[in-house]
C-alpha cells in the first residue's frame, strides 16, 4: 500500500512517513502543495495524508482539484484544533476524515487502516480470505492459524491482494502501489515474489490470470 504525505513541517512529515514505513506502507512525501497536487495527480496513491495549511497551495485548493480531476483516493486532512471552520471546509472539498493537530501519530495510522479498507469495501481490521487472514492493526497474516515470515516486500503484496481480493490486479498496478516513486520499477520482480509468497503460503489461492496479471482468491473447497 503506498502513501502520500503532503505536510510542509519537516519534522512532523518526517514523523508521520517514518511511522507508516514502519507500519509496513511505501511512502512518498511532499512539503508543499504545488508539489503535493503534482503527485496526488501524476501517482496511484492508496491513501493521502493532506494538511490544510500548506504553503504554495493550500490544503483545500489542492484536493478541490484532485476531485475535479477525478481522483478518489482517501484523503485524510490535517487540521488545527480550534479551526473548526477549516474541518468543515477539508470535509466539503472531498475529505473522507480528518485529525486535528496536535495528534498520536498510532491515531493517524488507525485512520488511514480504516480508510484504505473501506475504500476495498472491507469493513474489519481482519481480512480473510479462505484459509488465509491479513490483520491490518498488526500487518500480520497467517495461514490456517500458522504466522507467515514474510519479508517487506511479500507482505506488501499480499496486503494488496487481499484488499482487492476476487479483482484481477495487473503486474503494473502492484509495481505502483508497491515501491515508491524513487525505486527503479521492473514489473519482472513481481513474478518473483509471487513465486515466494505461493510457496510460503502452501495453498492455491493466487491465481495468474494470463496477459492480465494476478487475481486472489479463496480456493473452491474453502467457500
Amino acid at each position: 500500500m503506498r502513501i502520500l504525505v503532503v505536510e510542509d513541517d519537516i519534522n512532523l512529515n518526517r514523523q508521520l512517513s517514518d511511522a507508516l514505513k514502519e507500519a509496513g506502507y511505501v511512502v512518498d512525501q511532499a512539503f508543499d502543495g504545488e508539489e503535493g497536487h503534482y503527485l496526488g495527480d501524476a501517482e496511484p496513491y492508496d491513501a493521502v495524508i493532506l494538511d490544510i495549511g500548506l504553503p504554495e497551495m493550500d490544503g483545500i485548493t489542492v484536493l478541490e482539484k484532485w476531485r475535479a480531476n477525478r481522483k478518489t483516493m482517501p484523503v485524510l486532512i490535517l487540521t488545527a484544533r480550534d479551526r473548526w471552520s477549516d474541518k468543515v471546509a477539508g470535509i466539503d472539498a472531498g475529505a473522507d476524515d480528518y485529525v486535528a493537530k496536535p495528534f498520536h501519530v498510532e491515531e493517524v495510522l488507525a485512520r488511514i487502516r480504516a480508510l484504505i479498507r473501506r475504500a476495498a469495501g472491507h469493513a474489519s481490521s481482519e481480512i480473510v480470505c479462505g484459509p488465509v487472514r491479513l490483520d491490518t492493526k498488526s500487518s500480520k497474516a497467517s495461514v490456517n492459524g500458522a504466522q507467515l515470515k514474510l519479508t517487506s516486500h511479500e507482505f506488501r503484496l499480499l496486503s494488496y491482494l487481499m484488499h482487492h481480493m476476487g479483482e484481477v490486479v495487473s503486474r503494473t498496478e502492484l509495481v505502483e502501489h508497491m515501491y515508491d516513486q524513487d525505486f527503479d520499477r521492473d514489473s519482472n520482480t513481481i513474478e518473483v515474489f509471487v513465486g515466494r509468497l505461493r510457496k510460503k503460503m502452501g495453498v492455491d489461492m493466487i491465481e495468474t490470470v494470463r496477459g492480465l496479471g494476478y487475481r486472489m482468491q479463496a480456493p473452491e473447497s474453502a467457500k
